[in-house]
């Protein structure tokens, strides 16, 4: 995007006893230049304030602009957070992709909810996945001066006729040539295969899984992960998708197949120019809701190294298992009084994974917890993860019913840094719905904290 379309980026929180907070900064005012140089986005920003010596200019919440000297260590932040990491606006999404959850949402929901987002910058930043169809050439030079990696890519095939009828985009059928490009930089991409039955799976599947292996060499390799997920598919999805939903029978056939796969690699022999793996540089990953759908196991946690696509779903439930036993072995003996008893909710398909959880919960003297695994009636599904339960759903099935003293809330069903889910319900609207507390929880001490009664970001009614 051009410098035109940049807009002052607006100042949402100032960290306190940082620079900007020392010398006024308030929330409210927006940084326009630095040294003269107005930041597009948040890689600008940071690249820019790198220096020693800074020239910022400010335009203050009154609509008065000053310019201030700043002298600091290198690197050190300036400690403000902004309202976007994009200060020239969001390059959505040029595909039609089939399974975009965007386009299998409900109209009349909050305008957030449809953009599609499809921007390098945000994949650098926050490791969002974008399609590389949408890049000029002024894009591609920007990522290889700045550095600008690993990049998470939607692969989904490698055959330019298979990957043009997913995206629906004629620009789609470049991804090898993409990849290249990546690896003649020593530049990285972390990959995901979003699989469709009846479209990329079989033997298109295994063609993209080899493809993407052959990247995966070297110190630097130009693919460094590739995470194998089932398509997630909602009542609200076009008619004309020709999409299947993935079936327990269809996730333990693709399981076998990529496992398959995964031996053949590291014995070197996946065809090509694959070469034998590194034991402990495993290149495909099963996401976890493939063993979730299929009624299997989850793999060890050794299984998972060191997570390289646990953003993806790959080994987040196993890790949230490790981690809650690791904490719970730290608690000394105790009692909870007065006595508690709660509701903690959470998507019906790891509700065979957290009956561990809710059995070393209920060994505490005191405590009482019940798990509700739901589905979504909301977005038509029987089997859903937590992170898509809305309000809705919650409402649907709880109402009614004993809560006890509240209701343990995941914070994954909600918008980042709101309390409201995917269909505009607020917490507190809940909360007052249900007549009960409601306990938002990120993580598992914040979990183990609000089951004992040590937490007070409760929402009442």
């Amino acid at each position: 995007m051009s410098e035109l379309s940049t807009r002052p980026a607006l100042i949402t929180k100032v960290i306190p006893d940082s620079i900007c907070a020392e010398m006024g900064f308030e929330p409210g005012d927006s940084i326009v230049a630095v040294n003269g140089q107005k930041p597009r986005d948040l890689i600008d920003y940071q690249f820019l304030c790198a220096d020693e010596f800074l020239e910022v200019e400010v335009l203050d919440a009154k609509g008065k602009t000053h310019k201030l000297e700043i002298e600091k260590e290198y690197d050190e932040d300036l400690g403000v957070e902004f309202e976007t990491a994009l200060f020239d606006g969001l390059i959505q999404c040029n595909n039609r992709c089939p399974f975009c959850f965007i386009d299998q949402q409900p109209p009349g929901k909050r305008e957030t909810l449809y953009l599609k987002d499809d921007d390098y910058r945000l994949s650098f930043l926050y490791g969002s996945y974008l399609t590389l169809t949408n890049l000029t050439q002024k894009e591609w030079d920007r990522i290889e001066q700045m550095r600008l990696s690993p990049l998470y890519v939607s692969v989904h095939a490698t055959e330019p006729e298979v990957r043009i009828r997913l995206l629906k985009n004629l620009r789609a059928g470049k991804i090898l040539e993409q990849i290249k490009w990546f690896q003649e930089r020593r530049l990285q991409i972390h990959a995901q295969v979003v699989v469709c039955p009846g479209i990329n799976d079989g033997e298109h599947l295994e063609r993209t899984l080899l493809d993407l292996a052959k990247f995966h060499t070297g110190n630097i390799p130009a693919v460094a992960s590739v995470a194998v997920v089932p398509v997630g598919l909602t009542r609200f999805r076009p008619a004309e998708d020709e999409l299947i939903a993935v079936t327990a029978e269809k996730a333990r056939e693709v399981i076998d197949q990529v496992q398959k796969i995964q031996v053949l690699l590291s014995k070197g022999k996946g065809g090509g120019k694959a070469k034998k793996q590194n034991s402990k540089s495993r290149c495909i990953w099963l996401a976890d809701e493939w063993f979730l759908i299929a009624g299997l196991d989850l793999p060890s946690a050794a299984d998972y190294e060191d997570y390289p696509q646990i953003g993806n779903g790959v080994g987040s439930i196993r890790q949230f298992i490790e981690q809650f036993e690791t904490a719970f072995e730290k608690l000394q003996p105790m009692q909870v009084e007065p006595e508690r008893k709660l509701v903690w909710v959470v998507g019906n398909a790891v509700e065979k994974a957290f009956e561990p959880i809710v059995q070393q919960l209920n060994q505490i003297p005191g405590l009482s917890v019940n798990m509700a695994a739901l589905c979504s009636r909301y977005w038509g599904q029987s089997i859903t993860v937590t992170g898509l339960l809305t309000g809705q759903d919650l409402l649907e099935a709880l109402q009614g019913r004993d809560l006890g003293n509240g209701i343990l809330l995941p914070s994954v069903m909600l918008k980042q840094g709101e309390p409201r889910f995917l269909d505009d319900m607020t917490v507190e609207q809940l909360a007052s719905l249900l007549k009960t507390r409601i306990l938002p929880v990120s993580g598992v001490e914040e979990l183990i904290s609000a089951a004992i009664g040590l937490a007070n970001a409760e929402v009442k009614f």
